[in-house]
């Protein structure tokens, strides 16, 4: 593989996390964090992760040079409470795209406003990127709240974009540049 802007697999520390490259041994932790309700009904997807799969999945992400993925961990605990990803590199444009999910022990405690602004910053000054976007469902309030805070800015809304539970929904397009990043 080549050396890209996202080789290099960092360990972030905030006050209140530690964003480290995953294991395998992780696997059976986010197995659990992704069975979780809220985190199938925000990201549209499903179960049928094997635990070999997942092993696998995690295992290897310290290899992939275009991407970065990172688990959460509770800095007080130690414990596995989610993940955040840079994904969809774009070299040329230096671009990225941003996704993150957190478990059940992982919320409402600003763990994933502070892992967000972590691997976003994280993003602009050392890897070098000119944008970050996201998609999200529009009814995802809290995750959109944390982005906002984050600051990211909403582009666009994908009308009646994804079938869900039976129904339609909303998607929205967000993104933060390094200009406005370097600004705040």
């Amino acid at each position: 593989m080549t050396s890209t802007v996202f080789s290099h697999k960092p360990v972030l520390t905030g006050e209140r996390v530690v964003l480290r490259p995953f294991t395998g041994a992780d696997a059976e932790t986010m197995a659990g964090i992704i069975a979780d309700p809220e985190v199938l009904h925000f990201t549209g997807g499903d179960t049928a992760f094997t635990p070999e799969r997942l092993r696998e999945w995690y295992g290897s992400r310290g290899a992939q040079d275009d991407r970065l993925d990172l688990a959460v961990t509770d800095r007080a605990t130690g414990e596995l409470v989610g993940e955040v990803v840079l994904n969809e590199w774009d070299p040329a444009h230096r671009g990225a795209t941003f996704r993150t999910l957190m478990g059940p022990r992982g919320r409402g405690r600003g763990l994933g406003t502070e892992a967000t602004g972590l691997i976003v910053g994280y993003g602009f000054e050392t890897a070098g990127l000119h944008r970050i976007q996201l998609m999200a469902f529009a009814d995802n309030h809290r995750a959109r709240h944390v982005y906002e805070k984050v600051g990211f800015v909403l582009e666009g809304v994908h009308r009646s974009s994804q079938l869900r539970d039976g129904v339609w929904q909303d998607e929205v397009t967000m993104a933060v540049l390094a200009d406005d990043w370097r600004a705040r």
